[in-house]
């Protein structure tokens, strides 16, 4: 499969389409009832990216799929569509109440806003009455258990409101016949994985189980492994010369000059649209109000804010009214901001994972992004270790006015230390045999 670039609304170039010595693959061509075309069609849609043009045919017979792809590279269609064509293919029994058929499961409730709009613009155009309900917490729990009266066919959920909704008797998985992770190293990582336990053990065991994300960590592997039964692979990489067009740049800066070099460079570049990631909820409204008192409209956005809240901060950034949004990991997945340019880590990624996640959220369909990562001494070592896992190789800029003049601490004894600079378990046996030999 030869992959070359073309026009997509949505997409990073990443997402080029794909030719088989030949003529350009389209919808049709994967197996999707006219129908599905038609609407796809509708929406300005003709030609599927690299992940859709591997996943959609799996997908429609009936596999297990295992798939890793870029961001911006089009999942969320590639696991829509053919789902979709799955419920059309097999009308429900009753017309009484809806058992739930489809199930996506997310990590974020605006992850799960977008998804579960995806499948609603879609189901609205076919010929077949189709139900969609998206559910997540931070909101009342009672419009949604009134929406699910009838029940429905998909519904997209955050594990803990999918829960709630349970216990509430306000539906039942014991008919669904397709469970889709959507960023399934979120939802198999330690976090949620009490929540997934009680979930999939509520699930039939005959279905197809489909696994989405740009990243899948190596600590996932072996579980991400054991909810699938032969899964089909799929792993679309960002192919030499249509790599997303991100700018990274690492700048050396003392811990306490952050802000002051974050404002300087806000309004010495004149950015307008920036999200500046930072570790804490704490350091999301500390930021962003000195920002904001510096005269820059800077807003907070985290996981304790309210969830119609937290809809208002995205719908009012990415209409212009915040120059800067500063946020916690909450953002780095599931949000799609068109032309964002600049992506700042005010405070570096935990993993490299992380910080793939991150800056993916500019340099997104075809546009040119920037991506800033502030290191401090105390992080250098971590961020040597993001650059090792990421083969990155910048170097370390000093921004004039700014040059850093904190020195490295030094490393804790015994267990602790730098992250980075910790002593592997070859260091401690040979640091123990040297001392048995001396």
């Amino acid at each position: 499969m030869r992959p070359t670039s073309a026009a997509w609304p949505w997409c990073s170039p990443a997402c080029a389409i794909s030719v088989i010595d030949g003529p350009v693959l389209n919808f049709a061509t994967l197996g999707l009832t006219p129908a599905l075309v038609r609407a796809l069609a509708d929406m300005g849609l003709h030609v599927p990216t690299p992940i859709q043009a591997e996943a959609i045919p799996a997908i429609l017979k009936s596999a297990d799929v295992w798939a890793t792809a870029p961001t911006g590279s089009g999942k969320t269609l590639a696991f829509a569509l053919p789902l979709l064509q799955h419920l059309l293919a097999s009308p429900r029994q009753t017309n009484f109440r809806r058992p739930v058929r489809t199930l996506v499961l997310v990590p974020t409730r605006e992850l799960a806003v977008q998804v579960g709009d995806v499948l609603a613009r879609l189901a609205y155009k076919l010929p077949q009455s189709l139900k969609v309900n998206t559910v997540f917490g931070g909101v009342s729990v009672n419009p949604q258990m009134m929406a699910l009266r009838g029940g429905a066919d998909i519904v997209v959920a955050t594990p803990g409101r999918l829960l709630d909704l349970i216990d509430q008797n306000a539906l039942r998985l014991a008919d669904v016949q397709h469970l889709v992770l959507d960023e399934a190293d979120r939802l198999l990582d330690l976090g949620f994985a009490d929540e997934l336990h009680r979930v999939l053990a509520l699930l039939p065991a005959q279905r197809q189980t489909l696994l989405f994300s740009a990243t899948f960590a190596p600590e996932v592997e072996a579980l991400a492994a054991n909810l699938l039964r032969d899964p089909v692979r799929i792993t679309v990489e960002a192919f030499e010369g249509h790599k997303p067009d991100i700018t990274q740049r690492a700048i050396a800066v003392d811990e306490k000059s952050r802000t002051a070099l974050l404002r300087h460079l806000i309004t010495e570049n004149g950015w307008k649209q920036v999200l500046v990631f930072v570790a804490t909820r704490y350091a999301c409204e500390h930021v962003a109000n000195k920002l904001y008192k510096a005269g820059i409209f800077a807003t907070p956005f985290h996981g304790e804010m309210s969830q119609g809240a937290r809809q208002e901060v995205l719908r009012e950034f990415k209409a212009g009214r915040w120059d800067v949004v500063v946020t916690t990991d909450l953002a780095s997945r599931g949000i799609d901001i068109a032309r964002l340019p600049v992506v700042v880590n005010y405070d570096l990624p935990r993993s490299a994972t992380d910080y793939t996640h991150r800056i993916g959220r500019t340099g997104r369909a075809g546009a040119h992004g920037d991506a800033l990562s502030f290191v401090t001494a105390a992080a250098l070592a971590h961020w040597r270790l993001i650059q090792k896992r990421e083969s990155l190789e910048l170097a370390l800029e000093q921004i004039p006015g700014f040059e850093p003049t904190e020195a490295p601490p030094p490393p804790s004894p015994g267990h602790g230390g730098i992250k980075g600079q910790r002593p592997s378990k070859k260091d401690k046996l040979r640091a123990a045999a040297a001392q048995d030999g001396s």
